[in-house]
């Protein structure tokens, strides 16, 4: 540790001294790797579960462990060194067309992860304080007259479309950790921007033809969150004993699909590009049930997490893309 705190000092990261453990289900993907460089500079021990087996170690201080889902087992030795979990697990909800298979293995994917963990706190012997559950804010419907006005807030009820519904069986699937007396954080995750992949790679690669391709209307309402800011939310509530249950993990200022697309491209390519709409029966040809989700408008409230004192580094779009963009 000493060691570790010097080369930080050196290198003029902030160093943070813990002997606490982040074990992160899902580390793998785009917001793990970014949460487990922020866990690190703070000063944690990253375990990374994964369903196949990594030898390469990228830092000392970040090491791998096994799980199955299926047969709802993981690493025993692992799980007693955990501290804490986020659980990130789950199958991309727009990788794929919406087939009922790959409907099944979206909702599969987080509800057992969810009975996974459950069991393995009932099971093994372990010091875990809390669980931070990723769940997302598919949980709300499409705004009515008043989410426009307010955006939704956590105590609306499930959505009864398919998102809605996976993200309530994902929530209630990871719930029973109350009863062991952990406490539990859901963050409802907007959409996440981010330059190493997500929605905001797919908005950018029609300005590689000097197109802003504007989805349906682009009237339609997103709720979005910079990268840094979801890692810092996850941090931050593990650190902070009084974050309890549902937030939502969203940037103060939603922005319309327009405003997000044509900033983008002001910011790629200046005054060079045209701005093209795609038509929504394009779009529900092209991407089948997922369309709904991507024609539709939703507001949601960042109220809850704001009032716990959690401060927002990128609170507009045009900052959080400028940020992206130059790094």
């Amino acid at each position: 540790m000493i060691f570790a705190a010097v080369v930080s000092i050196v290198q003029g990261i902030p160093y943070f001294y813990s002997m606490e453990t982040v074990l992160i289900t899902g580390g793998t993907g785009m917001v793990g790797k970014h949460l487990t460089e922020l866990l690190v500079v703070k000063g944690y021990d990253v375990i990374i579960v994964s369903r196949k087996k990594v030898i390469a170690r990228r830092h000392a201080c970040i090491s791998y462990a096994l799980w199955d889902v299926e047969k709802q087992t993981i690493d025993v030795e692992a799980f007693k060194r955990a501290d804490f979990i986020i659980n990130l697990a789950g199958a991309g909800v727009a990788e794929k067309r919406w087939t009922k298979a790959r409907k099944q293995e979206i909702v599969e994917s987080r509800t057992k992860a969810g009975t996974t963990i459950v069991k393995a706190l009932e099971t093994i012997p372990n010091k875990v304080k809390c669980v931070v559950n990723a769940s997302a804010i598919g949980w709300y419907g499409p705004d009515t007259k008043e989410s426009l006005q307010k955006g939704f807030t956590e105590d609306a009820p499930a959505d009864k479309t398919f998102l809605g519904e996976t993200c309530r069986l994902w929530e209630e699937s990871i719930e029973p950790v109350t009863k062991l007396g952990i406490r539990l954080v859901k963050l409802r995750i907007g959409i996440v921007l981010s330059n190493k992949g997500g929605a905001l790679v797919e908005f950018a690669k029609p300005l590689k033809r000097k197109l802003a391709a504007i989805l349906g209307t682009g009237k339609q309402i997103i709720s979005w969150i910079h990268v840094e800011d979801l890692c810092r939310m996850f941090a931050y509530s593990i650190e902070n004993k009084n974050i309890i249950g549902a937030y939502n993990a969203v940037a103060p200022v939603p922005e319309t699909n327009k405003e997000l697309t044509l900033t983008l491209a002001k910011l790629i390519k200046g005054n060079s590009f045209i701005s093209l709409r795609v038509p929504a029966f394009i779009l529900k040809i092209m991407l089948g049930e997922m369309s709904v989700e991507v024609l539709k408008s939703t507001t949601v409230n960042d109220h809850k997490i704001k009032s716990t004192g959690f401060d927002f580094k990128f609170p507009n779009v045009e900052g959080a893309l400028r940020d992206l963009m130059e790094s």
